[in-house]
């Protein structure tokens, strides 16, 4: 008998949602903003991956909300509305990190289509972004506060599917994904 993980995210490409579900229940819903080309997993193509994927790092525990990251690493910075209004045009990487790794070899892992060298994340973004609507780089962009709340709850290996909502699963794939432990939702 194969146990699944019970905790995974699923996030609908066409209606700029994330779900947190445990097993086949929503526990939470975030709006989010992914790619403006699109759903797409080429290098350099801008767009969103789709697929399976594995929280493969989290990065920022500790870091202030607002805190921008550059490389993955805090700069030491609070993004404050006078900071975006100077560099508005900026891809804002704040408050936490959830570095997305492929599952599906060819799909969206190695090669001309990897996510993680891609460095798609799920992240915080500054409040002026519009959230449900397309408009990142390729990155799930969140409200700070959203990005904190979910980064409490998951864990690295977490799964997290990328997609139309009318392609959605209901569970994580047997084959792709290995139990893990995922701290307590409540």
């Amino acid at each position: 008998m194969t146990v699944l993980p019970s905790r995974w995210i699923r996030v609908h490409l066409d209606r700029q949602e994330a779900d947190l579900l445990e097993g086949r229940t929503v526990r939470r819903q975030y709006p989010v903003s992914t790619a403006l080309n699109g759903p797409g997993e080429e290098d350099g193509s801008f767009c969103t991956p789709r697929g399976w994927h594995v929280i493969r790092a989290r990065i920022g525990a500790g870091v202030p909300e607002g805190g921008v990251f550059r490389g993955r690493r805090w700069t030491g910075e609070v993004c404050t509305p006078s900071l975006y209004a100077s560099q508005p045009d900026r891809d804002w990487i704040l408050t936490r990190i959830l570095w997305l790794c492929g599952r599906e070899p060819g799909r969206n892992r190695f090669g001309r289509v990897d996510t993680m060298r891609r460095y798609i994340y799920f992240h915080g973004t500054p409040d002026a972004i519009a959230l449900g609507v397309p408009g990142s780089r390729g990155c799930i962009r969140m409200r700070n506060s959203d990005m904190l709340d979910l980064f409490d709850v998951v864990s690295a290996g977490m799964p997290v599917w990328l997609g139309a909502a009318s392609e959605a699963p209901d569970q994580p794939d047997p084959g792709l994904f290995p139990r893990h432990a995922n701290p307590e939702v409540t």
